[in-house]
C-alpha cells in the first residue's frame, strides 16, 4: 500500500519523514484527482470541510458571498469518486455553528446561500454529513427529508428558525424524526 499525493507542505519534520519513504508516491494531479482513479479504488472514504451547507445539501466550501475564503482544490473530484466507489464513501464535516466577533452564534447549516456564493458541491453529490449533533446520509434523498435530516444535525438552540425557513421554502414537512 502507498499514500499518494500531489503536493506537501509543511516543516522540515514533514519533508524529513517524506524523503524516500517508500510507503509514499508523489503523482501529478491529473491521475490522483481523477474521477476514474478515485472510482476504481474500493470502499474508498473521502473527508472534506466546508463553510455552510444550504438546506437542500448543496455544499460550499470556498467563499462568503462574493468573498473567496478558500479554492476548492479537488473537493468535488473526490467527493464523486468515493460516492460512485464500490462500498465507497463521502464525508463532509463541519462543526454546527460558527461565532462571529460581536458574539453572535451562526447556523453553518442554512436555509440558502447568500448571492455570490459558490456551489463547491452539487447536492446530488452529497453523500454523508457531520456536525456534533451526528452523521446523516442524504445519498438519493428527496428534498424535504434532506432539510429533515439536515436540521436534525444542526445545533438545537437553531433548529426551530430552520424548520422555520424550510416550511416558508415549502421544502420540508414535519414526521416523527424531529
Amino acid at each position: 500500500w502507498k499514500t499518494v499525493y500531489t503536493f506537501a507542505l509543511g516543516s522540515r519534520k514533514l519533508y524529513d519523514w517524506m524523503h524516500k519513504n517508500p510507503t509514499l508516491a508523489s503523482c501529478n494531479v491529473g491521475y490522483v484527482n481523477h474521477f476514474d482513479t478515485i472510482k476504481s479504488i474500493d470502499n474508498f472514504v473521502s473527508i472534506n470541510s466546508a463553510i455552510e451547507i444550504d438546506l437542500v445539501g448543496q455544499v460550499n466550501a470556498e467563499c462568503n458571498g462574493f468573498q473567496q475564503v478558500s479554492g476548492n482544490g479537488g473537493m468535488l473530484d473526490f467527493v464523486s469518486g468515493s460516492f460512485w466507489s464500490k462500498g465507497g464513501k463521502s464525508f463532509i464535516c463541519i462543526p454546527s455553528t460558527y461565532t462571529q466577533s460581536d458574539g453572535k452564534v451562526i447556523s453553518r447549516i442554512v436555509p440558502y446561500f447568500k448571492p455570490g456564493t459558490a456551489v463547491t458541491v452539487p447536492r446530488q453529490s452529497v453523500q454523508f454529513v457531520a456536525t456534533e449533533y451526528g452523521c446523516v446520509n442524504l445519498k438519493l434523498a428527496p428534498l424535504w427529508m434532506r432539510a429533515e435530516k439536515l436540521i436534525s444535525i444542526a445545533h438545537p438552540d437553531l433548529r426551530d428558525d430552520l424548520i422555520k425557513a424550510a416550511e416558508e421554502q415549502k421544502i420540508w414537512r414535519r414526521t416523527n424524526k424531529i
